[in-house]
């Protein structure tokens, strides 16, 4: 087992292009870390230069206490799943998870026994002696998992390993790679564009844009304390409310502004020494859609936060509803209860929980107070 350090890592391509920039991290032995961001961001390509396969321009990557920048993909005692799977058509399932080990010169008991050993994990033994184009897409997926886990490497690299698989596999998917993850107590590093995977998955995500960590914490520490607008807005479905408005002062309170409507903010916001400074100043304020209420008993509760809002659509996803609403020309997304009567184009009242709002630098776009 290994950790991994990345140390002011670059990765700069031809024409002045910088993939990645200053990238410093250092993952934990049995660690599952997961790099989230939109297409583009350089999660993958961060991703490569850990396994050797894109050449890192500046800056040091170790794996255990060994600098590895100049060792052969091969040596690097990393196994990686790729995207498409990669599997040999020719072989049988057998034959492709055992490819590797005789390359490696591995004797046929011990390939024997590994390959067996990785097909019970991820329950497979009765498809050793087919071929990939007999097996589904879940199945294939678990071939290629099996390939790397009888390598028995320091560290498992995953490139969006379920991005070809329907809704409903890839949501037991989750589930079986966390067990996975739990039973063979390896490093995992893992790349994906789907928030959802790397919130349910992952011991600590990175969040990456245009080359850059963004933010390095845990899932519910990103969910509840995001350092920008861009992390806000990311982590979270449906996303974070961002709400333009102003902070103003009456008496020894704090107001959040926008529209006709103001809002007082609680004790523990307005005496933030941060905030202070915003007074009169154009801020945006944030909140998540669960924190938006229709209910009577919310709308007596927080009285104080209350404001009309215009539905435009109404979405019932079983368990809850979708409200997409319009409040002074703001649009904002509530997540209700499934007992809420509101109809598309009537006028509700709504209740925010300001308790639960966070407001943003609007030039800078960082979080000012949570």
């Amino acid at each position: 087992m290994a950790s991994v350090s990345l140390r002011h890592m670059y990765k700069k391509f031809p024409g002045g292009v910088t993939a990645v920039a200053d990238f410093c991290l250092e993952i934990k032995d049995k660690e599952f870390l997961i790099l989230v961001g939109p297409s583009g961001c350089g999660k993958t390509t961060t991703l490569r230069m850990i396994a050797g396969l894109e050449e890192i321009t500046e800056g040091e990557l170790f794996i255990g206490d060994k600098l590895v920048n100049d060792v052969a993909p091969k040596d690097r005692d990393i196994a990686m799943v790729f995207q498409n799977y990669a599997l040999y058509p020719h072989m049988t399932v057998y034959e492709n998870m055992a490819f590797g080990l005789k390359l490696r010169k591995v004797t046929k008991e011990e390939i024997k026994r590994r390959v067996e050993e990785a097909s019970r994990i991820l329950a497979i033994e009765h498809l050793l002696d087919r071929r990939p184009k007999a097996l589904s897409g879940g199945q294939k997926q678990r071939v290629a998992l099996g390939r790397a886990i009888v390598r028995e490497p320091k560290v498992f690299l995953l490139d969006e390993p379920l991005s070809n698989l329907d809704a409903k596999l890839r949501a037991s998917m989750r589930t079986e790679l966390t067990k996975l993850h739990q039973k063979i107590g390896t490093t995992f590093i893992y790349v994906t564009h789907d928030q959802v995977e790397a919130m349910t998955m992952a011991s600590r995500i990175v969040v990456m844009k245009e080359g850059l960590i963004q933010q390095v914490d845990t899932p519910q520490n990103l969910y509840d304390y995001p350092v920008n607008l861009f992390v806000a807005g990311f982590i979270g479905t449906p996303m974070m409310n961002f709400i333009e408005g102003t902070i103003e002062k009456k008496g020894s309170d704090l107001y959040f502004t926008f529209g006709s409507n103001s809002i007082k903010l609680p004790p523990e916001k307005s005496n933030n020494s941060d905030l202070q400074d915003y007074i009169g100043k154009a801020v945006i304020g944030g909140l998540r859609p669960e924190t938006i209420h229709d209910e009577p008993m919310y709308l007596s509760q927080l009285a104080d936060s209350v404001i009309d809002a215009k539905v435009e659509v109404t979405e019932l996803m079983g368990n809850e509803i979708f409200l997409y609403l319009i409040a002074e020309e703001q649009p904002i997304i509530a997540r209700v209860s499934p007992r809420s009567t509101a109809t598309a184009e009537e006028t509700i009242k709504i209740a925010l929980d300001v308790t639960r709002i966070h407001i943003f630098d609007k030039d800078t776009e960082k979080c000012i107070v949570h």
